[in-house]
């Protein structure tokens, strides 16, 4: 599979003008759903800045940035200039519909590349990424440099598409996600790459539950947590870089949440 970064990059520019929509009408909207239980699960303390990258049109940023309050800039960052412009049209309509965005700082939406991020050490208190992870060229190198610019105790934290593993619901979503949906997409999306015939099988090739949760912890994550959501077709991945001491009670919560995950 092709996961280059100028193909990539050009794909996601060709359906750009359309994302939003066809995110919204394949997933049947449970991705905005998907998006608010991602924000709940960070814990947010402080007035350290947070990241979002591979932020795309910006709809994690932007829902961070609601829910973290006056005090927290949040900063979005993608190597795609088309998806960025939109990312920044919607900030900028929303700034006007609440005259001047009062309540909330406003978002900076900056070009980076996410395995060479151009931001200093521990700099964020919480770094996020959702339904990108996959479209980096490798893996391990987008997580550690997620952890990179992660504060000490901070969380890194992914949602990303998972493969469900009961067996009906299995071979209903692989036949939905491997023939109606590519059709649907590559009609609706008109591109020349392919778009929606990439999904599916990056989707398939990218390791999820277990396997993920290990890459995080290869890369130094500590206390990693995994939770499937709508019966394993996302998957919300969470992990604390070290540095922090954590008292008794954190230490006995955690073992209790990582015992409830493996079980």
């Amino acid at each position: 599979m092709d996961k280059s970064g100028e193909r990539v990059r050009e794909m996601f520019r060709q359906i750009a003008p359309r994302y939003d929509a066809m995110n919204h009408l394949l997933s049947l909207n449970i991705d905005k759903w998907w998006r608010r239980k991602a924000v709940q699960t960070l814990k947010i303390e402080g007035d350290a800045p947070i990241l979002d990258l591979c932020c795309g049109t910006g709809d994690l940023a932007i829902a961070i940035a609601d829910a973290a309050g006056p005090d927290i800039q949040v900063v979005g960052s993608d190597f795609c200039h088309a998806m960025l412009e939109i990312a920044r049209d919607k900030e900028a309509a929303r700034v006007r519909d609440t005259a001047g965005g009062s309540g909330r700082q406003t978002i900076p939406f900056l070009e980076a590349d996410s395995m060479a991020l151009p931001f200093d050490d521990n700099a964020f208190q919480c770094v996020t990424v959702a339904f990108g992870l996959r479209n980096i060229a490798d893996t391990d190198q987008g997580l550690s440099e997620m952890a990179r610019v992660c504060q000490p105790g901070g969380q890194v934290l992914v949602l990303e598409f998972s493969q469900p593993t009961l067996p009906v619901l299995k071979q209903t979503y692989s036949f939905y996600f491997r023939h109606v949906l590519p059709r649907i997409g590559q009609w609706m999306a008109r591109n020349d790459k392919s778009a929606y015939e990439y999904l599916p099988e990056s989707v398939g090739k990218f390791p999820c539950g277990e396997a993920l949760a290990g890459r995080m912890r290869d890369i130094g994550l500590l206390h990693v947590t995994f939770r499937p959501l709508t019966l394993g077709v996302a998957t919300i991945y969470v992990g604390e870089k070290p540095g922090r001491t954590t008292t008794h009670a954190e230490q006995a919560a955690q073992r209790e949440d990582e015992a409830l995950v493996s079980t």
